[in-house]
């Protein structure tokens, strides 16, 4: 396969170098995280969530004609802890902040690094032009855009306005090489951040918000958490539009719901359940398949090459089927599963050969697929990375 030259050379040149050493970082961290994480990368369930209400105190953030982002963030934060709360009582919700405070964007991670926590949401709201609208949710990663990167700097920007200035930050090193390595060395949490994030982006579209998709960029408090971690920017404040929508209380309700219902959805996979109509179920007694069809059909994950470990590529999710031939998969061969009522289009057939997959992964992201990561399936059906690393060790 020959590559289109990319306007990284470092990058690029970084991960043709060292990419198999970095590989094995990521394989000896992800088998020492199983002794404290399940079957599927929870922590024997999810114990603990940190919601962060970004901005506060001396620190406005954007706003609008009469709303800012500090105080919307903060009702959206509190009513979506009080909805985690109310109905699992057992899981452990802790703020960054419930009243109009600064914290300091290091705090706010250590916050969640002291409390184990098993998920940290970060809640934002965008500034922009007066006409820009819609909800997308950020991982850590490379910005791929220059919208992107005035995002990561805005967000980024008020480390000024704390006590030394930023001077704590100057080791943070968001150069591209630096971001890849802390990708690789925390694979297990970005690929767990990008499904809770899909889930985020489903459910905003549910209710009418303009899906602007996942994306990833240098984030500082998303830097230093150990644990799935994702920054919603939950709409632009500058469009009265969506200032009346995320600045009303009935706005910030609906947003918060959305995101209570994504939590559920990541949860139940996260402990191998099913979320069906409101209410969590296990596999074992959800209602039986209905009989395949058997008109031929396009293959998918589960066809009959899929036996055994592999490993394929994930570049796309849906909440609608998408043709296998669609321009948007640039002529792969592609392999479509349902998991939550969500489509999701891999590519790739790495047979018990992770380091292959990872390889393609990163040929994929130089291609223009910038959220691909690395899936693994057992016999046709979806397990997690974690679970396929210590199958694969065992061959």
């Amino acid at each position: 396969m020959r590559l289109k030259r990319t306007k990284l050379p470092k990058f690029k040149l970084f991960v043709k170098n060292e990419i198999k050493l970095h590989l094995l970082s990521v394989v000896l961290l992800c088998l020492i995280s199983l002794e404290s994480f399940g079957q599927n990368g929870v922590k024997h369930g999810i114990k603990t969530v940190v919601i962060d209400a970004g901005h506060g105190g001396k620190d406005p953030g954007c706003h609008g004609g009469y709303a800012h982002e500090k105080i919307v963030c903060l009702e959206m934060a509190l009513k979506l802890g009080a909805k985690i709360k109310a109905k699992y009582p057992e899981i452990n919700v802790i703020y960054t902040r419930t009243t109009d405070v600064f914290v300091e964007l290091i705090d706010r991670a250590n916050i969640a690094n002291k409390a184990n926590a098993d998920l940290f949401i970060c809640i934002h709201a965008n500034a922009g032009s007066s006409s820009a609208y819609g909800t997308e949710t950020y991982v850590l990663g490379l910005h791929r855009t220059e919208a992107q990167q005035r995002v990561m700097e805005r967000e980024n920007s008020i480390i000024a306005l704390e006590d030394d200035k930023g001077a704590k930050y100057k080791d943070f090193d968001l150069s591209p090489d630096a971001i890849i390595q802390l990708q690789l060395q925390g694979a297990v949490y970005l690929n767990h951040s990008i499904e809770f994030a899909e889930y985020l982006q489903k459910e905003f579209k549910r209710i009418g918000r303009y899906d602007r998709g996942v994306k990833q960029a240098g984030f500082l408090v998303l830097y230093k958490t150990t644990m799935p971690s994702v920054l919603i920017e939950t709409g632009f404040l500058p469009n009265p539009t969506e200032e009346k929508f995320i600045g009303s209380s009935d706005g910030q309700e609906k947003m918060a719901a959305a995101m209570f219902r994504a939590f559920e959805n990541y949860k139940a996979q996260m402990e191998g359940k099913v979320v069906t109509a409101g209410s969590t179920v296990s596999p074992e007694k959800t209602e039986p398949k209905p009989k395949e069809d058997p008109t031929p059909k396009p293959e998918t994950a589960n066809a009959s090459d899929s036996s055994g470990l592999v490993f394929r590529v994930q570049v796309e999710t849906s909440d609608r089927p998408i043709a296998l031939n669609s321009s948007r998969f640039k002529g792969l061969e592609m392999f479509e599963y349902e998991e939550n009522g969500i489509y999701k289009y891999c590519t790739g057939t790495y047979k018990n050969d992770l380091a292959g997959a990872k390889n393609y992964k990163n040929e994929l992201i130089e291609k223009g697929f910038n959220h691909a990561f690395v899936a693994a399936f057992l016999n046709g059906e979806r397990i997690s990375i974690e679970k396929a690393i210590k199958l694969a060790e065992k061959k």
